[in-house]
């Protein structure tokens, strides 16, 4: 089977740019749903967000007859913290100077929307960064980089100077694990 329709929850265009290179066709819209975390653990959190943002845009459609929404939260975690956007340049400093030297986990959550069923999963991939000094720090969110990125980095721009590798799906860190996504649907008899 094949959806008619297949809706991207997010504006995010990392997550755009990684179903297109799938050669996945889609729609675009964005949820403006508050979010509401309960949850503690970072794999828990990404999933409850993901479900959130996917489930605002299934019930804005007119049309919900074989549209499938897909919905997405990617959080980095490091010493059982979640670490978000930076507010402003002190608070990237600090996530950087957590991360740097260490390895630290990458979660997504994904929730697929279809006939009026959800189905939500997360991937963790754990990514390991070179230490740095402040001077390399402070260079780095000097680019503007990181402030619009969970953790204050993206792998996939110049922080990829500082990552000595990962364990797990590389597209994950960028913002959409689309080999899982894939597999998940084509497991679920979809056509992809």
């Amino acid at each position: 089977m094949k959806p008619d329709r297949i809706v991207l929850a997010s504006g995010s265009p990392r997550r755009k740019q990684l179903l297109e290179q799938v050669g996945m066709k889609f729609d675009i819209i964005v949820s403006d749903v508050e979010e509401i975390v309960t949850k503690t653990l970072p794999k828990d959190v990404v999933c409850e967000l993901s479900a959130q943002k996917a489930q605002a845009v299934y019930d804005r459609l007119e049309d919900t007859k074989n549209v499938l929404v897909i919905g997405a939260d990617t959080v980095v975690s490091a010493e059982n913290r979640i670490l978000g956007k930076p507010h402003d340049r002190d608070d990237a400093f600090r996530m950087l100077k957590l991360i740097q030297g260490e390895s630290h986990s990458v979660f997504t959550g994904v929730t697929l929307i279809h006939n009026d069923t959800a189905e939500t999963f997360a991937v963790e991939t754990k990514v390991h960064v070179m230490p740095m000094t402040d001077e390399q720090i402070y260079a780095y969110i000097d680019t503007k980089e990181p402030m619009d990125k969970a953790g204050a980095y993206g792998i996939q721009g110049r922080f990829a100077a500082y990552v000595s590798g990962i364990d797990g799906d590389y597209n994950n860190v960028v913002g959409l694990p689309v080999a899982a996504i894939c597999d998940k649907l084509r497991s679920d008899g979809y056509e992809i």
